[in-house]
């Protein structure tokens, strides 16, 4: 029912920029926010960034001065901008959702299917 669609992942040199897209659709939800994570491999899943529908921004440490959140409420897609990648960015990005069932009030997160960054020389 609820689809969300990622794109942007690639191979880059470190210093290098990436552009993430993640796209919702469906019918019956509405969107509080959105966000994104990444998991390296052995690694737990950890928030890189979060924005909401108003426009409030969250970052992770690792990230702030280096990675920038936007959305487009009008098309349900948030996009991560990545500046002077590193390899410790390498990792398989998820976009997510926070969602409401809007017949039912229901709650819940709603998760992509990820898109590989790797940062190598």
């Amino acid at each position: 029912q609820v689809q969300l669609v990622e794109s942007g992942g690639g191979l880059v040199q470190p210093g290098g920029s990436l552009r993430l897209s993640c796209a919702a659709s469906g019918s019956g939800f509405a969107i509080y926010a959105m966000g994104w994570y990444r998991q390296a491999p052995g690694k737990q899943r950890e928030l890189v960034a979060t924005i909401t529908s108003t426009g409030s921004t969250n970052y992770a440490d690792s990230v702030k001065g280096r990675f920038t959140i936007s959305r487009d409420n009008a098309k349900n897609t948030v996009y991560l901008q990545m500046n002077n990648l590193k390899p410790e960015d390498t990792a398989v990005y998820y976009c997510n959702a926070d969602l409401e069932v809007v017949t039912t009030g229901y709650e819940y997160v709603h998760w992509g299917q990820g898109t590989q960054v790797t940062v190598v020389s």
